[in-house]
């Protein structure tokens, strides 16, 4: 691609991308003003714009400076309401793009809309428009039919239209003078209907303060403030509103690392990755997704009466998800193949019904959620925690979702145990005849993973029953207390683990072969389970080290991918990552001092 001035563009980074979204919908914006990701009128559905993962020929909706010269991005003080500011010799300018979000009579409204607000800041800059929609994965071009303030795109299931101010004759790229603030909204469905500028004006300002007052809600540690608010406001981009479901990422086939091939479609609701974001909501001290995701759940699991799961899901709870590949698109970076669709949906994952009844805990063992608490959610936990029992030592592809021969995996065992743990928990106090027996149960099952997962060479518990690698997903033992934070077996496994598996002051998932090769990147959500298992070892300021090392990872804008190279120091792998930022907020808040210490 050539730029104004005749120059080639450099390639594409994760941390030139800012995320804006409402619950509804969301999208990628580049440091050069392009909308190059964004799925309507849903977070699963096809992409509008898809340049992203098509550079050529994807879809984009262009606004920036004539000389291509990218900007400077930030978000609006505690909102998703993204600013890039552009500087050139003739003069500085900004764009606004915001995804409508606010109160209407304690309704939240989310108009599927995307906002582009153009602003002159200093002098008379020259920029271009070009809004280039996609129909979806053909990637063929809509039909335009050309109105005084509008475009029509044709083609869509529902009316897409570009309402603008901005004359006509400089929509299709032709660089013009801004000398006034200018209006863009895409609109999915009924288009606008009041006076743009009045429009636009409200839903900036009412957006910014749903935002901010959500913020207000939110708990934070007195460290890493800044990082967690991000993190939070990342995290609520992934709540699907609809339905209460809650995707890994709003991407897909971005790849792990170079040259890997590892491209996923991560824009679903992964069970367990919905415990993860739902732990880190309560440490928060948000609520409503818990409630919201209970009803996606009771959805899935009333029509699954033997409780067969998959490992994930559609936004609307439908299992439909063969993968596929879409050789016409070239891929993130020209890094393929794109992938519609996972495998994984297929796969047996035993961890999922542990994290299930972790993630529905709260609800019988905290008097703020007595509300929700229904015979079908007490029975289901029951359910989940026997089915749990029934699959414990049993192979599947495990957290790591392995595409090589299943085998135990230990994790998923130890989530099993979790299951019946739990439940016995609940049980005492909502369903005294059980408690006794799921009390038991765990007990036999802690027996048996101790027995068959401890492995004395390496002085460690190992990935599987018998095995001989390292898995980072047990230094999770800690925080969900199979065995006490002092007791010797545990801090052995902690040791070998970030000796292991650490690269360059990183955590990696494993070293072995799993069936693409061996990972090359740290995934990154490890090391901040790390830090975060460090402190509630009692060693918080090691926690906060690693931790202070997972800043620097960040992007400019706060936003983290699922993997990191720290080699090349750089960002891959789906973009943003709930799963890392969940592991950010907790491992902030473990490592931090209370506010009691601090004031």
């Amino acid at each position: 691609m050539i730029n104004g001035v005749g120059l080639e563009s450099p390639p594409l980074r994760l941390e030139d991308l800012g995320l804006i979204g409402n619950c509804q919908y969301a999208a990628l914006v580049s440091r050069t003003g392009a909308v190059s990701w964004c799925c309507l009128p849903r977070l699963d559905a096809e992409p509008v714009f898809g340049a992203l993962l098509d550079a050529a020929d994807g879809g984009v909706f262009q606004v920036g400076p004539a000389s291509g010269v990218p900007g400077v991005q930030r978000y609006l003080p505690n909102t998703n309401v993204l600013e890039t500011t552009f500087r050139s010799p003739d003069g500085a300018f900004r764009i606004l793009d915001l995804a409508p979000r606010y109160f209407v009579q304690q309704r939240v409204i989310t108009p599927t809309e995307l906002v582009r607000i153009v602003e002159p800041l200093e002098g008379t800059p020259r920029i271009e428009v070009r809004c280039e929609p996609r129909l979806g994965w053909s990637k063929k071009l809509p039909e335009r039919l050309e109105s005084s303030d509008h475009i029509d795109f044709l083609g869509y299931p529902r009316p897409l239209r570009l309402t603008s101010d901005i004359p006509q004759t400089f929509l299709t790229g032709a660089p013009f003078a801004l000398t006034r603030r200018h209006h863009l909204v895409l609109s999915w469905g009924a288009p606008p209907e009041e006076p743009l500028p009045a429009l636009c004006e409200r839903h900036l300002s009412e957006t910014v303060r749903y935002w901010q007052v959500w913020v207000k809600h939110c708990d934070v540690p007195p460290h890493f403030q800044d990082e967690v608010i991000r993190s939070a406001l990342t995290l609520k981009l992934h709540c699907y509103e609809d339905t209460g479901a809650i995707v890994a990422s709003t991407t897909m086939a971005i790849p792990e690392s170079a040259g890997s091939g590892r491209t996923w479609d991560y824009r679903y609701c992964w069970l367990r990755d919905a415990y993860y974001v739902l732990d880190a909501f309560r440490t928060l001290g948000h609520f409503e997704e818990r409630e919201k995701f209970l009803h996606y759940l009771l959805n899935i699991a009333g029509g699954n009466p033997e409780l067969d799961l998959s490992p994930l899901y559609r936004i609307d709870g439908s299992s439909d998800l063969q993968e596929t590949v879409l050789g016409e698109w070239t891929g993130f970076g020209g890094e393929g193949p794109v992938r519609l669709g996972n495998a994984a949906a297929l796969h047996k994952q035993h961890d999922l019904f542990g994290e299930l009844v972790l993630a529905l805990e709260p609800v019988f063992l905290d008097s703020r959620f007595e509300s929700d608490r229904t015979p079908e959610s007490l029975d289901l936990i029951e359910r989940l925690a026997r089915r749990a029992l029934a699959v414990a030592g049993t192979p599947d592809a495990g957290i790591w979702e392995l595409r090589t021969e299943w085998t135990p995996q230990t994790f998923s065992s130890v989530m099993c145990w979790a299951a019946a743990d739990r439940a016995a928990r609940i049980a005492a106090v909502h369903r005294p005849a059980i408690a006794a027996e799921m009390r038991g149960a765990a007990e036999r099952l802690h027996h048996q993973i101790v027995e068959q997962a401890w492995n004395p060479g390496l002085g460690a518990f190992v990935s599987s029953y018998g095995g001989q690698t390292l898995d980072a997903s047990l230094i999770q033992l800690t925080k969900l207390r199979f065995l006490p934070a002092n007791d010797p077996r545990l801090r052995s496994t902690i040791e070998a683990i970030a000796g292991g598996l650490g690269r360059d002051g990183w955590l990696f998932r494993y070293a072995h072969d799993d069936g693409f090769g061996h990972p090359t990147v740290a995934f990154v959500i490890c090391t901040l389970w790390l830090a975060e298992a460090l402190a509630l070892m009692g060693r918080r300021d090691e926690g906060r080290v690693l931790l202070e090392r997972v800043r620097t990872a960040l992007s400019p804008l706060g936003l983290l991918a699922e993997d990191y190279d720290p080699v090349g120091r750089r960002l891959w792998g789906n973009f943003p990552q709930a799963y890392s930022h969940a592991g950010l907020i907790n491992a902030a808040f473990a490592t931090s001092p209370t506010w009691s210490e601090i004031l």
